[in-house]
């Protein structure tokens, strides 16, 4: 039982770490703070504090490290750090924050796609437990697109009592700000493809290198000089990467220590543990904390999209993770099946080896009996 829930746990509270990074990087942005320089100092955080973890958890247990391990982990840097926040938090900046996250849940249709045609994830859609997935994957995704571009009415709940002058500061400083809405989209939708990318990547890599802090750390070390470069070449400016907004500094240590060092170990972890199908799953969640959270610090209303998106979220995880187990309990099932298959075919071998060698025996003892 606690096997179950602990990587349900870990997934949640990803999300709620995400749902913070949301509104801390957005604030930040609005300050000022470029996007690429963001990533790249998120990674650099995420490196410094993960590092430690790798070098003494890991020291005895840490399997060998390959070229072909090391090759996949740079793989891993590639799509499910640098790519994927880079086109992300770009594409945040030139969208909106609800547009950025609705897009955000197309994940779990293209992991579900990828994983599949990579082989990592069975669809059995002649199975219930396959048409189980198939449908709780579509019901999150709808779900999400319809709590963020279905409003309605509002929800009569009242406004919340909690107000953040900094915020709202912020968000009267960038009401006129001017965005892309055709790049925003195109590069949040980008950003969601790599890291599905990421999700096959690193459950192939897990299997092969179980050493997820170890993993974490390089994989943040090497988009950190990624994200670096890539900043530098875009913004030249020594004043660019000043940290001395406390909006900046929060953002930036939040960003590398919780949702980049922790999360990574996390996500690595259930994967290893559950699968990449899984994991991508619990990505919906994200856009009903934010709503949550948003109603509560930004003083947004609640509209009955929000309400009505947020079940049919809810409704299509755990028909999801039904169908999950129902199909591990299945395999297992089947596992044991042939387990036992085999212990009786080798049981029958050997009696009928013995019957095969006492034969002889009981013949000579005839014949000896007959003379």
């Amino acid at each position: 039982m606690l096997g179950d829930f602990m990587p349900f746990l870990a997934n949640v509270l990803v999300q709620v770490g995400y749902a913070g990074m949301n509104v801390t990087s957005k604030l930040a942005m609005e300050s000022g703070m470029k996007p690429l320089i963001l990533v790249a100092y998120r990674q650099i955080f995420a490196t410094i504090a993960i590092a430690p973890f790798a070098f003494f958890l890991e020291r005895k247990t840490r399997p060998k490290m390959t070229t072909n391990i090391l090759f996949r982990i740079f793989l891993c840097s590639l799509t499910g750090a640098t790519a994927t926040q880079v086109f992300y938090f770009v594409g945040l900046e030139n969208s909106t924050a609800t547009v950025a996250c609705a897009l955000n849940n197309v994940i779990p249709a293209a992991t579900f796609v990828l994983a599949a045609l990579c082989r990592q994830e069975a669809v059995g859609i002649k199975k219930v437990s396959g048409q189980a997935k198939v449908l709780g994957t579509l019901m999150c995704v709808g779900g999400a697109m319809l709590l963020s571009f279905y409003h309605g009415h509002t929800v009569g709940i009242g406004e919340s009592s909690i107000h953040w002058k900094y915020a709202d500061k912020m968000a009267s400083k960038s009401a006129n700000n001017a965005s892309n809405f055709f790049l925003g989209p195109f590069l949040v939708m980008a950003s969601t493809v790599s890291w599905a990318l990421w999700l096959i990547i690193q459950g192939q890599t897990s299997k092969k290198f179980p050493a997820p802090y170890t993993c974490t750390a390089l994989m943040c070390f090497m988009s950190s000089i990624q994200c670096a470069v890539i900043a530098i070449f875009s913004d030249h400016s020594i004043s660019a990467w000043s940290l001395s907004s406390s909006m900046r500094l929060i953002a930036s240590l939040y960003a590398g220590i919780v949702c980049s060092a922790v999360t990574f170990c996390l996500l690595s972890w259930c994967i290893q543990k559950k699968g990449p199908l899984y994991v991508s799953v619990f990505t919906p969640l994200l856009v009903v904390i934010v709503a949550v959270v948003s109603w509560a610090l930004l003083r947004e209303k609640l509209y009955v999209g929000t309400v009505v998106g947020s079940i049919l979220i809810v409704a299509g995880l755990y028909v999801v993770l039904w169908g999950k187990d129902r199909e591990m309990k299945q395999t297992k099932s089947n596992e044991i099946e042939t387990g036992e298959a085999t212990l009786k075919k080798e049981g029958r071998g050997k009696e009928d080896l013995e019957q095969q060698l006492h034969r002889p025996e009981e013949k000579e003892n005839h014949q000896a009996g007959s003379a």
